[in-house]
């Protein structure tokens, strides 16, 4: 990858609010975000997660005979 492309990938991300950066000398330093990366699990995966959990606990309390 050429190092404009990821200049231009960067401030894209940096757009996005995935990226966050800042000057240190003639460096600048990139870091993840992981507020959004965060938001984004919570509103896709956790949807998923949910049925998972309450088989897992049907399940649990299954095999120990412990019935409700």
């Amino acid at each position: 990858m050429t190092r404009q492309a990821v200049a231009k990938h960067l401030a894209i991300l940096a757009e996005a609010n995935l990226v966050s950066w800042k000057r240190h000398g003639r460096e600048k330093l990139h870091f993840m975000n992981p507020v959004p990366i965060n938001e984004i699990a919570e509103r896709w995966i956790s949807k998923f997660e949910r049925p998972r959990l309450r088989a897992l606990a049907r399940l649990k309390r299954d095999l120990e005979g412990d019935v409700r």
